[in-house]
């Protein structure tokens, strides 16, 4: 039996874990995660350190090719995610259904956490800019580490988070609002490669490609992943 590591950004990680579980009670094969923001996947990858596959968006995989880590050819696209909205559970949930709304929710708000690395979190700030806020928001941003950008509202201690939706899955007391206004929506990809280093690339392969089968919709589906194919 196989022992595999995976490198994963954060985003997808709750259908990474659910996938992963069900390939290791399939095959027999043992997966080891480790879940870190983009830019440290490819900070670790680059260092060194030990994978056999590696989960991410598109550009992050594609560097990890360019740089030799990611075997060229082996990327394979799971599905994508657009941002949304959630509060601690419970808690009154805020108009975010138009752009205007959005942004009159964001002004109204003590606190809006959101991940301060990652894709997700760089397109948020962005918007902030884009809707003429960032004076307005001034003092209420709270950008978080990745682990931490949704929990801290289940904490109490933001009114709400924006994120990639994906990630909003599986915390426990916190609600999701919805999806951002479809005009400020943007979508992020996840996509997988195999390590150029690793020892076991037929397992490696047939976990990707467990990830990326029809089988897998249902469990993307339901872990906030709209499926790639």
């Amino acid at each position: 039996m196989a022992s595999l590591r995976v490198l994963s950004g954060n985003g997808p990680r709750a259908a990474v874990r659910a996938l992963c579980a069900q390939f290791a009670q399939a095959t027999g094969d043992t997966v080891d995660l480790r879940f870190e923001v983009n830019p440290d996947v490819v900070k670790k990858a680059e260092a060194g350190e030990a994978f056999d596959v590696a989960v991410g968006n598109p550009p992050t995989i594609e560097r990890l090719i360019q740089s030799g880590k990611v075997v060229a050819g082996s990327r394979a696209d799971i599905g994508s995610s657009g941002l949304a909205v959630a509060v601690k559970a419970g808690a009154p949930k805020p108009d975010i259904a138009t752009v205007d709304a959005f942004a009159r929710a964001l002004i109204a708000a003590k606190a809006v956490a959101f991940p301060a690395e990652g894709a997700s979190g760089l397109y948020f700030v962005s918007l902030v800019d884009r809707l003429g806020l960032k004076d307005a928001m001034r003092g209420k941003l709270r950008p978080m580490a990745a682990e931490d950008c949704v929990e801290i509202v289940a904490r109490g201690e933001a009114d709400f988070v924006v994120v990639v939706a994906t990630r909003i899955t599986g915390v426990a007391g916190v609600e999701v609002v919805g999806p951002i206004p479809e005009p400020l929506q943007t979508t992020i990809g996840f996509a997988a490669g195999v390590s150029a280093s690793t020892k076991e690339p037929d397992a490696a392969r047939a976990l990707i490609r467990f990830m990326t089968a029809p089988a897998a919709k249902a469990t993307l589906t339901a872990n906030g992943v709209e499926p790639a194919h």
